[in-house]
């Protein structure tokens, strides 16, 4: 039994050597003042020991330290008694380890045991005692920088690692840190340090100490920013295409994500507001976003416009509905991002976010282009934009040789993946060439790694993307929101911060800021994280970058790099199992589709019926909501195994809908027995169609040999109608016989049910051949004879008898 599942120890003789025992755990915590024990990080400590306080950031001012900001770190927080007995003496300080002078240890900085945190200043009592269960605020402010008091000393621009550590007495213990939390701080530039007055001399070595550092802006960086608007799938599988019919949704959570206060609504409304010309005034900000829009979102918001229904249950996507209630707040938001899409740079994504991985593996061509070359059709006329072509963003941030070849396929084009997606990892920003020849390259920009983790881990669902290498991978569960919020905000300032050395930018050509697709930020954290990338431009330290910039420009070096697909992408990816029904199924699909027949009279095209069965199949290959877990173990949580279950309903309901379709075209059975006039009169059935489209097939017979069937050639059936069929057959036996028909498509896939008739001709065959044949030689041999005995004079026996009139 751990120590956090025991009882509330009694104040008993029989409790000394526990009491004891604990004490000899805490002697091995840090206690106040003194330096680490060990060389263990302190994640590791907190598996091992027992856990008595929580702390969590509720807020850190400024979120960006700029020359303009105040002098001073405040830091609220909240302190909560999580274990098994009363604390007291709780107190709280604040301490900052070296500036980050990687891009790696934006992320590592974050797991340092605590001694690394050697700058600190004084504890500030937060309570007596706490009680368990019970919580308290504290808020903590130290100066930047001071002459007089003690403070974070910090004295130049950087990223800093901070730690709020928590003191106290847990009963039966010692006094030891308890707990503590992490973040980064942004320093874009120094303010006047706190307590300094203008009296001392300019140049002098106290006036130099207390003055406003700006930044380094000598040397810009290029900033291009995608602004990504995606949701999981919602639209139920399994349901063609239709002109009238309502389409239907999976659950109403997208009406309240695009309402006041959801997500999607807030998103949008953060880039309206920091791209406002009064509020961008000079177009920075504009220039350097780009909208990243699924078209799965944009489908689905414009049928809830037209209205629509919502299933009872998603397992059952034809069964009862109810009608949902988002339909004004889709074409609102819908009217304002085509607004916004107007004045901005627009990009679409593969749709639904599907992995690219598993859609190679599928290898259908239908499939894919509905996957990635259709995304911009669909974008371009909803929103009324010419969107950038000839770029693709992989959801996975990562591509395996499969995928590479399937993007290089289609044509030239750049696709946006993390720095360590190739090997021999170059600088974030660079552009490289992944795949190509001389006429069709696959070229890649490259992102940052730790700054795109930093935005993924923002808002209400962190996730850890699959391109975070091991060693980097924590636990997100452990930090707040606002404490994740800091540690992306340093992240994407980091490259801005680095110093200039012979007039470029260690390490850095331009800088590629990528949330996740499905990015789970509140109003205020997106407006933030705009909020600091504009300070960035406006301070001189960037400079904006057009993502068709990137697009347009020509790969630093002329080798092909080698791409690196690692392990944790593969958990993080599509199953197999999943892979295999939807290979199964589209191959179905294009069958179908090759068969059914375009009438201009039709407003329904085949492809219009059939394109949303694709586009379940895509969706059954979402990527979507699968690395929501923070921890290093995320695709043994439920997470994966919830989506992984959704792929697999959604590949059986399209199964269902396929079956269906096959079973909608077929014969019709005359029923009794069918009776032919003569040996060679037609068969005459009847063929019906109950799809909304035309489709042409194949009549199949099954006869015996005594009946021969003349093929009729294909045949058009009319949407949602029939069609007699005049089949010749001609029949050498007048016998009762079974004839089987079917109708198939015309490269031989089977519709409908075969369907048995029964025929019987009034024809005598073979028989009355014969008889006709022998009474016709009779007949000759009873004439010729007559002809003889007259011709000899002779009467002849038939004729006795006979008197001549």
């Amino acid at each position: 039994m751990t120590m956090a599942s025991r009882p509330a120890w009694r104040r008993s003789g029989a409790t000394i050597l526990s009491a004891l025992t604990l004490v000899l755990m805490l002697s091995s915590a840090v206690l106040i003042g003194t330096g680490p024990v060990s060389a263990q990080t302190d994640t590791q400590a907190a598996t091992q020991n027992p856990q008595f306080l929580k702390l969590s950031i509720d807020g850190v001012t400024p979120t960006a330290v700029t020359t303009t900001t105040e002098p001073t770190v405040t830091v609220t927080g909240t302190v909560a008694n999580v274990g098994d007995r009363p604390v007291a003496d709780i107190a709280v300080r604040l301490q900052r380890a070296p500036a980050v002078d990687s891009s790696e240890a934006l992320r590592t900085s974050l797991d340092l045991y605590q001694g690394e945190f050697d700058t600190v200043g004084p504890f500030v009592h937060v309570a007596s005692n706490l009680q368990q269960g019970e919580q308290t605020q504290f808020t903590l402010s130290l100066p930047l920088r001071s002459q007089t008091d003690r403070s974070l000393d910090i004295a130049e621009p950087g990223v800093y690692p901070m730690l709020v550590n928590v003191n106290g007495t847990p009963d039966y213990g010692g006094e030891a840190r308890l707990d503590d939390a992490r973040f980064l701080l942004p320093v874009l530039g120094l303010p006047q340090a706190e307590g300094a007055t203008d009296a001392a001399p300019q140049g002098s070595d106290s006036a130099s100490a207390t003055a406003p550092v700006p930044p380094d802006t000598s040397n810009p960086v290029p900033v291009t920013m995608l602004w990504p608007l995606a949701d999981k799938p919602r639209l139920a599988a399994g349901i063609p295409g239709s002109i009238n019919e309502k389409v239907r949704l999976v659950d109403d959570d997208l009406a309240r994500s695009l309402s006041q206060g959801g997500r999607l609504h807030e998103l949008l409304a953060a880039a309206e507001f920091a791209t406002e010309p009064d509020v961008d005034r000079d177009g920075e900000l504009t220039d350097s976003m780009c909208l990243a829009i699924d078209p799965d979102l944009l489908i689905t918001a414009s049928n809830m416009a037209r209205g629509y229904v919502v299933v009872d249950n998603p397992a059952n996507p034809t069964g009862p509905t109810h009608e949902g209630d988002g339909s004004d707040a889709a074409t609102a938001w819908l009217q304002r991002l085509e607004s916004l899409a107007q004045r901005m740079c627009v990009i679409a994504l593969p749709f639904a976010q599907v992995d690219l991985a598993a859609l190679s593996t599928v290898d259908d061509e239908s499939l894919t282009s509905s996957a990635l070359l259709a995304p911009a059709d669909i974008v371009d006329p909803i929103l009324g934009v010419t969107s950038v072509r000839n770029v693709t963003w992989p959801d996975a941030g990562l591509l395996d040789e499969n995928s590479a070849q399937m993007l290089h396929e289609l044509g030239p084009a750049t696709t946006l993946l993390a720095a360590n997606a190739v090997e021999a990892t170059p600088a974030p920003g660079r552009k490289v060439t992944v795949m190509g020849d001389d006429e069709n390259a696959l070229d890649a920009a490259l992102f940052d790694v730790s700054a795109a983790a930093a935005l993924a881990a923002v808002g209400s669902t962190p996730q850890t993307p699959s391109y975070v290498p091991e060693q980097a991978r924590y636990d997100l569960d452990r930090d707040s929101r606002a404490a994740r919020l800091q540690d992306a905000l340093g992240a994407v300032t980091w490259r801005t911060l680095q110093k200039t050395d012979g007039g470029n930018r260690t390490g850095d050509r331009s800088m590629l800021i990528v949330p996740p697709q499905q990015w789970s930020a509140d109003g205020d954290e997106a407006a933030t994280v705009l909020s600091t990338v504009s300070t960035l431009l406006r301070s001189g330290l960037a400079t904006p970058q057009p993502l068709a910039t990137i697009v347009a420009e020509q790969p630093t070096t002329p080798d092909v790099a080698d791409l690196v697909y690692p392990q944790r992408a593969i958990l993080d990816g599509i199953p197999e199992s999943v892979e295999l029904g939807v290979e199964a199924q589209t191959s179905r699909i294009d069958e179908l589709l090759a068969t059914l027949v375009e009438d201009p009279q039709v407003p329904l095209t085949p492809k219009q019926f059939m394109a949303p069965l694709y586009e379940d199949l895509l969706r059954a290959m979402s990527l979507s909501n699968r690395r929501d877990k923070g921890s290093s173990d995320a695709m043994d949580g439920g997470a994966a195994g919830a989506m992984d279950q959704a792929a697999h309903t959604r590949v059986s309901n399209v199964t269902t809908a396929i079956d269906n379709m096959y079973q909608a075209v077929t014969i019709l059975a005359p029923g009794g027995v069918y009776t032919l006039a003569s040996e060679q009169s037609p068969l005459l059935l009847v063929a019906r169609n109950d799809l909304p489209v035309g489709i042409t097939v194949e009549l199949q017979v099954d006869a015996p040999e005594e009946m021969q069937i003349t093929d009729i050639g294909p045949q058009q059936l009319p949407p949602r109608g029939s069609r007699s069929l005049q089949v010749p057959a001609e029949i050498s036996d007048s016998r009762t016989m079974v004839v089987s028909f079917s109708l198939t498509t015309e490269n031989g896939q089977n519709l409908g049910e075969q369907t048995s008739v029964t025929v019987r001709s009034n024809a005598y065959g073979q028989a009355l051949a014969i008889i006709t044949a022998g009474a016709g030689v009779l007949l000759l041999f009873l004439a010729g004879r007559r002809l003889w005995h007259r011709f000899r004079g002779q009467p002849d026996r038939a004729d006795e008898g006979y008197q001549r009139p």
